[in-house]
Order: structure tokens, then C-alpha cells, then sequence
């Protein structure tokens, strides 16, 4: 593993320089209002793309996350007070950059006993508010099982909910240390049943097999999962788990197809392929 991760990586993974009107004009006014969002500070190789076709993702509940997953760059620990004021801030931002479509996503916040579900109902609400022609996409954690947070964002229907199995069954330990592979199935199984459209995404390239993938496919087509991406994972940090293997384009293509042919609705597959990536498509 060490190994690949000193090689180069291969050319399918340069990124062009953003541009376009479109995306000159958001920056402009990310930088006079400082607004924040998590394409920047995740560094996200597609931020020019989506910007330029309106398309932007937002971190609610603070930068401080409970978890410690071992891909993540977020920041773990005990995080400060929930803000009250953070649903008008992001609806505020979405507004001034004229967000065609908006993906909301957060930290886990397992020390409250919402989960910061509240917060998170309260943002969808601001942004119906302040932007009735913006639609939305939910990026939710599991809510650590408790089924009443999960309910409160069935019930404000934002038009794609999503929940990440990030990697297959073998390594979900490791790569999401406190998460469980069964409860985010559940999650997502949960949500098709109140009446959701449901997405998920995978990481490859963390050391899992091609039987793996095939079967963690099959396990979110099993609860009719509508919306799926798969993208290369990138260690951010040397902290952080390292690369095991740099997945090709044309294997990429083949997971793909597998996932059409079981039954997904639409999926993007690609090794710069991210959970928001072209999400404003997804919205069928």
C-alpha cells in the first residue's frame, strides 16, 4: 500500500483549471461575502464544473466531527454549540450565489440527541424560503440508528436524500471506525420506504476486491438505492489510510454498467468522480 501511494499519479487523474463566466462569477462572490462552502474546503477536483452549471455543497453543524473515519480530512473531536443562526447563513449564501441546485451535507454530531436533525430540518426550511426555485440534496449521516432523527428528514422531503456506504463490508471498520455497513443499508432502506429517492456513494481503490464491489453494488440495489457514484478515493493527509490501488477509467466503466444493469436509475463512475458530481442530473 505504501508503495502506490509514492507513485505518481496517473495521468486520469489531472484536473483542468476551473473557468467559464458561471464559475468567475460565483468565486467572485464567495470571496466578497466569505461564504463557505465545502467544494473549497474539500479541495473538490470538479468545484469549476459545478459551479458553472449552479451547482454547490454546504457543511452544516460546524466543522468538527464525533467520527473518525480514516479517509476523511474533517477535523474530529468534541465540536462547539450547534448554531441557531446556521440555517439562514446557508440559505443567505445560497441565494447570493444564485445555487441552482444545492447539496447540504454535515459532520456527524453524535453528542446531541438529534443528531442535528433540527438544524437540519430548519435548512432545507430557510433555503424553501429564501430560494423557492432551489432544489436540494440531503447528504446525511446514519443519525447513529436513531430512527426519529431519520424520520424528521422524511418528512421536510428534500428532492434526493443520500447516504454514503463509502466502502465495501470488509473494510467498513477500518475506513468508517464507527460507522456500521448493515445500519447505513438500513438508512437508505428507511428512506426508500418513506418515499425518498435515494442515492449512495463508493470509494475504490482503498484495498477492496472486484467481488467486494460487485457486492456492495448488489447490497444498495437490494434496497432500491435509485442513485449511485463511484470515484477513486485520494488520502489526504499521511495520516489518513493510503492509497491501495489507483482504479482505471476503463474498470471504473465497468462498475458502471454492472450498477445499470442491476437496476439504478443513474450512476456516475469515474476516478474524479465525488458524491455531488453532477448532482443537478440526478434530479429525474
Amino acid at each position: 500500500m505504501e508503495i502506490a501511494e509514492r507513485i505518481k499519479k496517473p495521468k486520469w487523474l489531472r484536473v483542468k483549471l476551473p473557468t467559464g463566466e458561471n464559475y468567475k462569477k460565483v468565486r467572485g462572490l464567495v470571496d466578497e461575502h466569505k461564504l463557505h462552502t465545502i467544494c473549497e474546503s474539500g479541495s473538490c477536483p470538479n468545484m469549476g464544473e459545478c459551479w458553472g452549471e449552479g451547482t454547490a455543497t454546504f457543511m452544516i453543524l460546524g466543522n468538527i466531527c464525533t467520527r473518525s473515519c480514516g479517509f476523511c480530512a474533517v477535523k474530529t473531536g468534541k465540536p462547539l454549540a450547534a448554531d441557531l443562526l446556521e440555517p439562514t447563513k446557508v440559505a443567505d449564501s445560497v441565494r447570493l450565489m444564485g445555487v441552482k441546485h444545492a447539496v447540504i451535507t454535515s459532520v456527524d454530531r453524535d453528542d446531541l440527541e438529534d443528531g442535528g436533525s433540527i438544524i437540519w430540518v430548519k435548512t432545507v426550511e430557510a433555503i424553501r424560503e429564501k430560494s423557492p426555485g432551489t432544489t436540494m440534496e440531503t447528504l446525511i449521516p446514519d443519525f447513529g440508528g436513531k430512527w426519529d432523527n431519520l424520520n424528521r428528514i422524511i418528512a421536510i422531503a428534500p428532492n434526493i436524500v443520500s447516504h454514503n456506504l463509502e466502502t465495501v463490508r470488509r473494510l467498513t471498520k477500518q475506513v468508517r471506525i464507527q460507522a456500521k455497513y448493515d445500519r447505513s443499508l438500513e438508512v437508505l432502506m428507511r428512506l426508500k420506504k418513506g418515499g425518498m429517492k435515494t442515492k449512495s456513494g463508493i470509494m475504490l481503490g482503498l484495498g477492496e476486491t472486484e467481488d467486494e464491489i460487485l457486492e456492495t453494488i448488489t447490497d444498495l440495489a437490494q434496497v432500491n438505492c435509485d442513485i449511485l457514484t463511484m470515484g477513486q478515493y485520494l488520502q489526504p493527509t499521511p495520516k489518513h489510510l493510503p492509497v491501495a490501488e489507483f482504479v482505471t477509467p476503463e474498470k471504473f466503466e465497468e462498475y458502471r454498467q454492472f450498477a445499470l444493469e442491476k437496476g439504478f436509475r443513474y450512476v456516475e463512475s469515474g476516478p474524479l468522480v465525488r458524491s455531488s458530481y453532477h448532482a443537478e442530473k440526478h434530479l429525474f
